[in-house]
């Protein structure tokens, strides 16, 4: 990877030291370019006065003696001169208006900016008898005021010019000598420290009496290295005395590690599981169905549910007691657990006296078969329950369903319609299985414990 490029702190410093130099200049320029404007025009006024005074009494004298071509003649020479744009001159005559002889250099025109000057032309024919004869006016020509602006703007902008070049030159000849050049030293000095050349002083070629910024950076550097390498002894030191306490911090990390992963695993099983009936609890029974839902949505596969629930369990508690109830509620969860032994399937507590079968895979058929084997099962057991109506025995109530996909947008349909389903059961007398068949509208068929399971489900 090639090194960024590098600018001079010369070059940067001469630049700005021309852009400076550029704008002071334009500044200048522009304030002297005004004076000179004004200056011109305040010249050329002072020119067509002088000229005025020479003119005024040749001008007289031939207006008196009204030698009309001599009066000509001096107003064609007035615009020779540079100054002088036009001339007219104005002859009182006795009666009527005055003569004029207008003369104007070629191409001349009117200006805004040009003076002008206006005198009246006065002859003495004798002593004490002066009389006005006439009139005198000089315009001022613009384009000599221009030529003479132009020439002198020439003039400042190449002074300045110079001026700025010789002052960026004279900074950037000195910065180099006095400064960039030691700089390069430091930069270069600074590359070639490493932890093994922490010794070698920087030393610049100047004279020792210099003591300015680069002395004060240098004995800086000097000192920074004399630090860093005190520093990089100690470390070094620490690090020894470190790598004897490393590998017997290994090995406790190790050994605490492995006890930790061993808890964690039997905190994630007791999280998942019911610590009562040793079944999966409520947290496991809801990730499952929801992974179970998405893909029998997805496969098409059909996915059943069983809801059992214990009768009259509340009537058992207060006959026999929590730690009765604790009991009966072990012996259900086994014979639902050993009934239920296909891989896949899951069997969950998911309330006090209620169990939940999930049975992905499972047509409404077996669903049904699966559901009135579990309750014979839990019959069997035959465990006393004097508060039940009928039995005299602990007996459950199962609600069945199968996904429909038509219907059930999530698994809370599902789980609606075999709740529904239970609650059938439990309303038609309790110990019994009842099933939601679901084809666009709800069919209920009620299987008692009279019923043979392998008959063929009814209307």
């Amino acid at each position: 990877m090639s090194s960024p490029r590098t600018r001079s702190l010369a070059t940067r410093l001469t630049l700005a030291t021309l852009a400076f130099c550029l704008l002071f200049t334009a500044v200048t320029v522009a304030v002297r370019t005004v004076w000179a404007w004004h200056h011109n025009i305040a010249e050329m006024a002072a020119e067509l006065s002088v000229i005025a005074r020479m003119y005024e009494g040749p001008l007289a004298k031939v207006i008196w003696d009204l030698d009309r071509d001599q009066v000509s003649t001096y107003a064609a020479s007035l615009v020779e001169s540079p100054a002088v744009g036009r001339a007219t001159i104005s002859v009182r005559m006795p009666a009527g208006p005055p003569l004029l002889y207008p003369h104007a250099r070629p191409g001349w025109a009117p200006s805004g900016h040009a003076p002008s000057h206006r005198i009246a032309l006065t002859y003495e024919p004798y002593a004490g008898g002066a009389e006005t004869v006439g009139e005198l006016v000089l315009e001022g020509d613009e384009r000599t005021l221009w030529q003479t602006l132009r020439a002198e703007w020439g003039a400042i902008v190449l002074t300045q010019a110079v001026q700025s070049l010789l002052l960026a030159s004279l900074v950037m000849l000195l910065f180099s000598r006095l400064v960039t050049v030691h700089v390069r030293r430091i930069a270069h000095h600074l590359a070639e420290i490493g932890p093994t050349r922490l010794d070698r002083t920087l030393r610049l070629d100047r004279r020792q009496a210099s003591r300015d910024e680069l002395t004060l950076l240098v004995d800086g550097i000097n000192d920074l290295q004399d630090k860093l390498s005190g520093h990089l002894q100690r470390q070094h030191r620490y690090e020894q005395e470190l790598a004897g306490h490393r590998d017997r911090l290994r090995a406790m990390v190790q050994e605490r590690t492995t006890e930790l992963e061993a808890a964690n695993r039997q905190l994630e099983a007791l999280s998942r599981t019911d610590p009562l009936t040793g079944l999966a609890n409520r947290r496991q029974f809801d990730e499952a169905k929801q992974l179970e839902f998405q893909r029998a949505r997805r496969s098409g596969r059909p996915l059943s549910l069983l809801l059992c629930d214990v009768d009259h369990f509340k009537r058992y508690n207060d006959l026999y007691g929590h730690h009765g109830g604790d009991a009966t509620l072990q012996a259900v969860a086994d014979a639902l657990r050993n009934s239920a032994r296909r891989s896949g399937d899951l069997v969950a507590r998911i309330g006090g006296e209620e169990f939940a079968v999930l049975l992905p895979d499972t047509p409404p058929e077996t669903a049904r078969d699966l559901a009135e084997r579990l309750r014979r099962a839990v019959a069997e057991l035959g465990i006393e329950h004097q508060g039940a109506d009928t039995t005299g025995r602990v007996t459950v109530s199962i609600g069945t369903a199968s996904l429909d996909p038509r219907a059930d947008a999530d698994f809370d349909a599902l789980f609606h319609r075999a709740d529904q389903a239970l609650y059938r059961a439990k309303r038609a007398g309790r110990d019994q299985v009842a099933q939601d068949l679901s084809d666009g509208a709800s069919a209920l068929r009620m299987l008692t414990h009279d019923d043979d399971p392998e008959a063929p489900p009814g209307p």
